[in-house]
């Protein structure tokens, strides 16, 4: 088993290390378990197990949820959020800073993706930002960290691929990930807040206050958008829609969002159509083969394996978390975070079952490793949307997000000792 498990491991690595889709390798990798290690049909199993998974209900929302932030990205939307948000923040503690945290926590509600949200809020904050002379570190930092709840506030394309992979309610999940959301929100300004405190030099001159009319006559631009997260978020609190038919409601608001703005435009609405297709396409190819590579680990016994070597060591279901988030930290400096779930589910989850551990709250538990990965070198996706907007070289642009990982430590710490960040709203929605 051991030697088998590392000529897989071997043929992934070498495969993603060739430049090879993620998919391509995780499909040969299965087909090289089953075809020399087994005595198994490989053909027949492959064929229905790339069937199965792709077929699956619950990936009927990932594409409209794409679809949904790829129309927004194309509309006015961050600048209505930048001109909507910052007049509230301007006598805070780090004043506009905190509207990088605010409208990357707005917009995440809406895409679902960590890079749209980073690229679409960091296209008009940034410029913003540095004209009115803001700490550079702070601007990047902000912006990368924040950019990551678009991978833990709902609706989340992680979430879903977690929820089919692991045979989870992807409404549940979207509702259990609410509450860590806006945790990690507060955490973030928090620290914003004491840094400006500790470096009042740093801090530009503050702008004149704002009047109370002026600051609800601006906050008008914000009520579209709060509108279709309501729409899309309430609609699965409520029971009243499933996420596929959410999403739905969310790809017609943005299309009504979009004209209303003037920004519907045929050439837009192709754009963002394909750029949803292409997106959708690689994930579901990702799926699929993973779930072949899945098929192969199971008629080794690999999963069985691990979990008795796991079980033998004597681990405390705690000392197991640690060892499964220092492993995917890892994985997260090379792959991404859809290709992490996919190729750590068939070993992981059994894991996790034997140690009596609530996969639900689980999935948050890898949601927010996944966001720390996202800026985390080399291959931090937030890092590379910040580089390209900045101009400044990946190291500069890593050292800014520090405190914000850290942060996102702290959260996976606090959501540990108190599981009922996690679980009490889905709890709360089944109860009803």
């Amino acid at each position: 088993m051991i030697v088998t498990s590392l000529v897989l491991l071997a043929i992934i690595l070498l495969l993603l290390a060739s430049g090879i889709w993620v998919a391509i390798s995780l499909l040969a990798a299965g087909v090289v378990g089953l075809a020399f290690f087994t005595a198994a049909p490989a053909g027949s199993l492959l064929a229905s197990a790339m069937w199965d998974a792709s077929w699956s209900w619950a990936l009927t929302a990932l594409p409209l949820f794409v679809w949904m932030g790829e129309i927004l990205t194309r509309s006015r939307l961050s600048r209505d959020m930048f001109a909507g948000v910052s007049p509230w923040v301007g006598r805070l503690p780090g004043r506009l800073l905190h509207v990088n945290i605010l409208s990357c926590g707005i917009m995440a509600a809406v895409s679902g993706s960590s890079a749209v949200t980073a690229a679409t809020i960091g296209r008009m904050s940034l410029p913003e930002l540095a004209k009115r002379g803001y700490d550079e570190r702070m601007m990047i930092g902000t912006l990368a960290g924040s950019g990551t709840l678009g991978l833990l506030i709902p609706p989340s394309i992680v979430m879903i691929v977690y929820g089919v992979t692991a045979q989870q309610s992807v409404a549940r999940l979207f509702i259990a990930g609410i509450l860590p959301g806006l945790l990690l929100v507060a955490l973030f300004m928090g620290y914003v807040a004491v840094w400006a405190m500790l470096h009042r030099g740093r801090m530009p001159i503050a702008d004149p206050p704002v009047p109370l009319r002026r600051k609800i006559w601006e906050a008008r631009r914000l009520i579209p958008v709060l509108l279709l997260i309501v729409l899309v978020i309430g609609s699965i609190y409520g029971g009243i829609a499933t996420p596929t038919e959410a999403a739905t409601i969310g790809v017609v608001g943005s299309l009504i969002l979009a004209a209303l703005g003037r920004t519907l435009t045929l050439a837009s609405f192709v754009d963002g159509l394909m750029a949803a297709t292409r997106m959708s396409c690689m994930i579901a190819l990702i799926i699929a083969a993973a779930a072949c590579l899945t098929i192969a680990v199971g008629f080794l016994d690999i999963p069985r394996a691990l979990a008795s070597w796991v079980d033998a060591l004597g681990l405390s279901s705690w000392g197991l978390l640690a060892v499964l988030a220092v492993c995917i930290l890892v994985m997260g400096c090379f792959l991404e975070g859809i290709s992490i779930i996919v190729l750590s589910a068939s070993v992981m989850l059994p894991m996790v079952q034997a140690a009596g551990i609530d996969l639900l709250w689980f999935g948050i538990f890898v949601v927010i490793l996944i966001e720390a990965a996202q800026i985390t070198p080399p291959v931090g996706f937030n890092l590379f949307v910040l580089q390209s907007l900045t101009g400044r070289d990946i190291w500069r642009v890593t050292a800014a997000t520090i405190p914000f990982f850290l942060l996102l430590m702290l959260l996976l710490v606090l959501i540990t000792v108190a599981p009922g960040i996690v679980t009490w709203l889905p709890e709360r929605m089944i109860a009803r």
